[in-house]
């Protein structure tokens, strides 16, 4: 999911055992069971980009909300691995043709039922509607049979066999597949939601461990979760409920926390990152976790097209930038420069392996060369710069690595702010931005396909730059039907190769989880994906 701040072996699952990119383990750890406390946890939140449609929803904001309102097929716990949620299990001998079987009983916080129709209506409607972001999970990232981007009724291949019980048959064998349902495209949807999707994205029914309270969503300013009774699965919610409070900046959601007036951040502001330790104590947490943070310069961009005069810019771009300064002087080693276009939490991670990923190296002289060699070819004049937004505490980086471009290339280069992470989305998805942006990735489920294939991939829902490559998207999808996490990875760093080669974005660093909560709270854990994990937090009244 696009991120507006600075995850199969047992359990009935008929697939190689050595495929381990995420395994669904016996015991699912959570807690369970009924309300343990009944106070509301104060999360600080962002406003979503778009109205909290699953198949319309790839950034953050929206998406915690959602995973929250939602159970999934299956979901993901702490560690990167997953487990049964709506499912009982998912089963397949050949990889193409899965058979799903739900749950018995299951209902939406309305009360009607979860039926095996619930997954498959909401699956072919997010299937053919073009004009939803996630729409391109069922044609490209997954490559369901019957997938068109001109869409239809029924356009996809799915069967259903009885209410618990219905059938997958996708285009081409991909040994993880089950790993990916837990993200938010893949919720069921209730019969309400066919009848007025406009009122349904302001006031979503769920069939997870919250639903919305009567205060609801008010734009601007909160958005007030109640657990809900009638969810039977593992992750039960163990407070009072959820308020998630929109904050303009992170510096003021800190200065709440250090008050005790919210309770869980998952960012602390970069100015406070040398000192949040010492201001929370054990509550201070800091871990990796599967976050990517690069920019991105769309091919539509003046000197930065799909040719060669764009390629040697991008090159020297990257050259250009000292990460490692960066890293450790503005988010004080809290970060680590970044080596490929994945992250290390992520099993197959092996920058070594891949070639080309030299031109991440620190190297002025380098890019000075190449920009010259781009200058013979059209010469450059203006400014460069590089947008973000304001409201996600990017100053202090975005300035860092503009200066360091200036420096090394001695161009003119600039910071251009946004008020916020809506406007600049809204420009960067228009296609009508005039500038490189910021952009970063919090990985939907733990594999190397997520952002490989989301960002990359021709045609796909994330892909800002709109690149296209024919031998990358053969590559991703060979990678795809391995059916070992060994040989799938070792295909993927093949095609992290040509990303090399084309640089459709500039790696920056791997995001951390650098978060906190108040004394109010227990139970307070963040997962691989750097979510906190909301449901097992505990408050008393």
């Amino acid at each position: 999911m696009r991120i507006s701040r600075i995850a199969a072996a047992a359990g009935g699952v008929v697939i190689a055992a050595a495929l381990v990119l995420s395994g669904c383990a016996s015991d699912s750890g959570d807690t369970g069971g009924g309300s343990a406390s009944t106070g509301v946890v104060n999360v600080a939140w962002g406003e979503p980009e778009n109205p909290l449609i699953p198949a319309n929803t790839n950034e953050v904001n929206g998406g915690q909300v959602l995973n929250n309102m939602f159970a999934g097929l299956v979901y993901y716990k702490a560690d990167g691995s997953w487990d049964y949620d709506a499912a009982e299990s998912i089963e397949s001998d050949d990889y193409i043709t899965w058979t799903v079987k739900l749950k018995a009983d299951q209902t939406f916080s309305d009360g009607t039922p979860v039926t095996s129709d619930s997954f498959v209506k909401a699956w072919q409607w997010a299937a053919s509607n073009p004009d939803l972001l996630n729409q391109w999970w069922f044609i490209d990232a997954i490559a369901f049979k019957g997938g068109t981007y001109d869409g239809g009724e029924n356009t996809l291949d799915l069967t259903v066999v009885d209410d618990t019980t219905f059938t997958v048959v996708l285009d081409q064998p991909r040994a993880d597949f089950p790993v990916a349902l837990g993200y938010t495209v893949f919720f069921p949807l209730p019969d309400s939601f066919f009848d007025d999707p406009d009122a349904f994205g302001d006031a979503p029914i769920g069939n997870g461990p919250y639903k919305l309270s009567d205060e609801g969503w008010v734009h601007g300013e909160s958005l007030s979760l109640v657990p809900n009774d009638g969810y039977t699965g593992p992750r039960k919610a163990q407070n009072g409920g959820l308020n998630f409070k929109v904050y303009a900046t992170q510096d003021a959601a800190y200065a709440d926390l250090l008050s005790d007036n919210v309770d869980v951040i998952d960012t602390v502001p970069t100015n406070a990152l040398a000192t949040f330790k010492d201001d929370l104590g054990d509550r201070a947490v800091e871990q990796a976790s599967a976050v990517f943070q690069s920019f991105t310069m769309n091919y539509n961009l003046e000197h930065f097209g799909d040719n060669e005069e764009g390629k040697l810019r991008r090159a020297a771009i990257s050259h250009a930038i000292d990460r490692a300064e960066i890293t450790d002087v503005i988010f004080q080693g809290t970060r680590t420069p970044a080596e490929d276009f994945t992250s290390p939490v992520i099993a197959g991670f092996d920058p070594a392996s891949i070639e080309g990923s030299d031109v991440m190296k620190y190297d002025p002289a380098m890019a000075k060369d190449l920009w010259a060699q781009a200058d013979a070819i059209s010469p450059w004049s203006g400014t460069f710069q590089l947008a973000y937004n304001a409201d996600g505490g990017h100053q202090e980086w975005v300035d860092a690595t503009v200066n360091s471009i200036k420096n090394s290339l001695g161009i003119d280069a600039v910071g251009l702010p946004y008020p916020d992470f809506k406007g600049l989305r809204t420009e960067v998805n228009d296609r009508t931005i005039k500038a490189a942006f910021r952009t970063g990735w919090q990985f939907d489920f733990p594999s190397q396909a997520n952002i490989l294939g989301a960002l990359y991939v021709t045609g796909s829902g994330s892909n800002d730059a709109d690149y296209s490559n024919e031998n990358f998207d053969k590559l991703f999808r060979e990678g795809l039907a391995a059916p070992t996490q060994e040989e799938q990875s070792k295909i993927f760093n093949e095609a992290q190769g040509q990303l090399f080669t084309d640089l459709p974005a500039i790696p920056l660093w791997y995001g951390a989880v650098t978060a906190g909560y108040s004394t109010l709270v227990d139970n307070v854990e963040y997962g691989w994906d750097s979510w906190p994990i909301l449901y097992n937090v505990t408050k008393s009244e």
